[in-house]
């Protein structure tokens, strides 16, 4: 059989072997083109998940990044997460209430094997990504409204900035009981703030409220009637005079939780990020109406504070089980929400 191959084709009295090379060009080519094709298909998913996560990157800069250092940023993290060719910013845009929206698109040309045998060098693959990022809380204002109890107890609020592990303390509430004896107990709370500078954490008290039994309260503040029928009152004194709480930056926090630390308590520790313990936090936008978080679930303080509204927060400090209604809590206060653009990558959404 292989000699009568050979002679087949060495054959010159007849014109099939010619025919049969001739005819094997076009299905060659278009194998060929086939192959670059597939390659180009995969280039241009490649270079669009590579420009999505470039895309993503930029809307977790700082707020004052200019368009250039964007657009550094945009290339590196494209041809980081394998982006072949120039990945190019188109617009950046923050609204006044914080929205922001961006356009990024990128282009390789894609050089081809088989397809120069029709003289196509390379093959242009281009591929577009867009984002759209909401306002996110940026600050809140911590104020006490009221705390009661036998026990003393501290809340402290802590955040993790970006790229950090370890959360810092960002505010800290404190109970002392003032031994009035009564049913309830009232006494004085201290609300500060904490910040840092050159190393060290500074306390700034910012807020103290003393609470005293009795029906005789100084002028403009309001006579109160506790559960149990005990008239009390409670006296703010704001630091500075004109202030409106604990303020607190949280632009640069990628998580926040709160910690209520009761030592004679059971238990002595309550987290608001702890499934454990979280289910003695109550919140809502109502004086009147705050739930209790349910059994088991993480609270995430970014996703209870709303923006530009007051909303309200208590604990019940582990005198009573729980669940319970929240006239059982001892420890009410307010938070205000400011939001804008924040650095926080979960607000972040593509669009194309």
């Amino acid at each position: 059989m292989p000699r009568f191959a050979s002679d087949f084709l060495r054959s010159r009295s007849g014109s099939l072997a010619p025919i049969l090379i001739l005819s094997m060009i076009p299905l060659l080519t278009a194998v060929g083109f086939s192959v670059d094709y597939t390659s180009a298909v995969q280039t241009r998913s490649n270079m669009q998940a590579a420009l999505d996560a470039g895309i993503l990157a930029i809307t977790t800069m700082d707020t004052s990044s200019t368009l250039p250092q964007r657009q550094v940023t945009l290339q590196n993290a494209f041809v980081a997460n394998g982006g072949e060719g120039t990945a190019t910013l188109k617009s950046f845009v923050v609204s006044a209430n914080g929205t922001a929206t961006a356009q990024a698109t990128a282009s390789f040309a894609m050089p081809t094997v088989f397809m120069k045998i029709a003289r196509i060098d390379n093959v242009p693959v281009a591929v577009a990504s867009a984002v759209t990022k909401t306002p996110a809380l940026v600050q809140t204002t911590f104020k006490v409204t009221g705390v009661s109890g036998y026990w003393n107890k501290k809340m402290t609020l802590y955040g993790t900035q970006f790229g950090a592990s370890v959360a810092k303390p960002l505010m800290t509430i404190d109970y002392t009981y003032g031994n009035t004896k009564d049913p309830k107990g009232y006494g004085t709370t201290i609300v500060n703030t904490i910040t840092n500078s050159g190393g060290q954490d500074v306390t700034t008290m910012v807020q103290k409220q003393v609470c005293t039994v009795g029906k005789n309260p100084p002028n403009g503040v309001t006579l109160k009637t506790d559960a149990s029928g005990t008239k009390y009152y409670c006296v703010d004194t704001m630091y500075p005079s004109n202030g409106t709480g604990a303020v607190i930056d949280v632009s640069q926090m990628n998580g926040l939780y709160l910690q209520m630390d009761v030592p004679s308590g059971n238990p002595k520790k309550l987290m608001s990020n702890d499934p454990a313990t979280s289910n003695r936090l109550y919140n809502g936008v109502s004086a009147n109406s705050l739930t209790e978080t349910a059994t088991g679930q993480i609270v995430d303080i970014f996703s209870i504070v709303p923006c530009g509204i007051p909303s309200y927060q208590a604990w019940e400090d582990g005198g009573n089980p729980v669940p319970a209604p929240v006239s059982n809590a001892d420890f009410f206060y307010t938070v205000n929400g400011k939001c804008d653009f924040n650095q926080r990558p979960s607000n972040t959404v593509l669009t194309q």
